[in-house]
């Protein structure tokens, strides 16, 4: 089957999430198509992935963990993959896919992956920021057909859909297309905010992941709309912001958290967030977060039953004795992490609940961890 989807993005997440629900919804005709991933960061580990999805024979995901109370353990052989590219050695063949049967765009980029390179120009071969290299396939895809497609970035970046549009449509103001590409990026082709929700703890060797039972992808519906797939993990929603504040301000912030702590009290090297929450202190000191400045601010948006489920749900799942979820892993970016996670939720606080003291939300905003 030729591919429908282009996928930036070889790494666990996608694997466990995207990769693994459009394989499911293909064995049952309930998927535009295959996919095609494409890996921009010329690491040695993701050309090994880039090879083996080639070898054409799918990849495991194991899903592990706690369902209805109960040990899960499950194996998922993901073949959705039709052919995996290397961005600098295969750029041509990426580009030539754009301009045929693609439909849909996704994209995992890097915690960074929406800043741009000011060395990038109109023409280059192979641009080096993503939005540059989306902004040039875009354009060869307007030029060669003007069929419009639907982007779905899954970066956890709020309202990432608007974000990335408006990234894209600068870079093609700064490089002067013309004003019909403009109306086209706008107008026509449709960006929609995504969020996935799944903890993927490990990587396996050469390709395939470890993940937990519990999955969401909410997308935000919009006229035009055609998710690449059917799941019963995937949403199609009015109120994505929803969705999108309690992952960010519940899950992820307490996954940074844990981070900031293990960063400042020099906690073991390869301890992971099951091992972190057996400490009765610092499980202690999570809870206490969440309570004092976290949920106040759900309840002054009118949404504390559903935080206090989801911060319920969410410790469950962080203490799923299956995953090792390394806080070393988590760590990883941390001051940009805590800028989106703690600062955001200060900024939203500060709108919807004035009054709230957030002292140790803000410490760690200074703590330079």
């Amino acid at each position: 089957m030729q591919p429908a989807i282009l996928k930036f993005g070889t790494g666990r997440l996608l694997q466990a999430h995207v990769d693994l629900m459009v394989s499911e919804a293909l064995a049952r005709g309930e998927a535009i198509g295959t996919i095609a991933a494409v890996q921009t960061t010329g690491s040695a580990e993701a050309r090994r992935r880039v090879a083996a999805l080639n070898r054409g024979q799918g990849f495991p995901v194991h899903i592990r963990g706690l369902v209805d109370g109960r040990p899960s353990e499950r194996e998922v052989r993901v073949t959705s993959i039709a052919r995996a590219y290397d961005a600098a050695e295969d750029w041509e063949a990426v580009e030539s896919l754009v301009v045929g049967d693609i439909q849909a765009i996704v994209s995992n980029t890097a915690d960074r992956g929406y800043e741009l390179d000011p060395a990038d120009r109109i023409g280059d071969r192979l641009p080096r920021s993503f939005p540059a290299k989306l902004t040039t396939l875009l354009h060869a895809r307007w030029r060669h057909r003007a069929e419009p497609l639907t982007l779905l970035p899954l970066e956890l970046i709020l309202r990432n859909g608007e974000v990335l549009r408006e990234v894209v449509a600068g870079v093609a103001a700064e490089w002067g297309l013309e004003p019909a590409f403009h109306a086209w990026l706008r107008e026509r082709c449709l960006w929609a905010c995504s969020l996935v929700d799944r903890i993927v703890s490990e990587a396996l060797e050469p390709i395939g992941a470890v993940a937990e039972p519990y999955a969401l992808w909410a997308i935000e519906d919009a006229p035009g709309l055609r998710p690449v797939c059917r799941h019963r993990d995937l949403v199609v929603t009015g109120d994505r912001a929803r969705y999108e504040r309690l992952k960010l301000y519940i899950m992820n912030l307490g996954h940074s958290w844990l981070a900031e702590r293990w960063l400042l009290d020099r906690r073991p090297p390869e301890e992971t967030v099951v091992e972190a929450l057996a400490d009765p202190d610092l499980a202690a000191d999570l809870d206490g977060l969440y309570e004092a400045e976290v949920l106040p601010v759900f309840a002054a948006l009118g949404l504390g039953d559903a935080a206090r489920a989801y911060r319920d749900t969410t410790l469950e799942r962080l203490r799923n004795p299956f995953l090792r979820h390394r806080l070393h892993d988590i760590a990883h970016n941390h001051a940009a992490k805590k800028e989106r996670r703690f600062r955001a939720l200060i900024d939203l606080a500060s709108r919807a609940d004035p009054g709230l003291d957030q002292p140790r939300l803000a410490g760690a905003l200074s703590s330079g961890a």
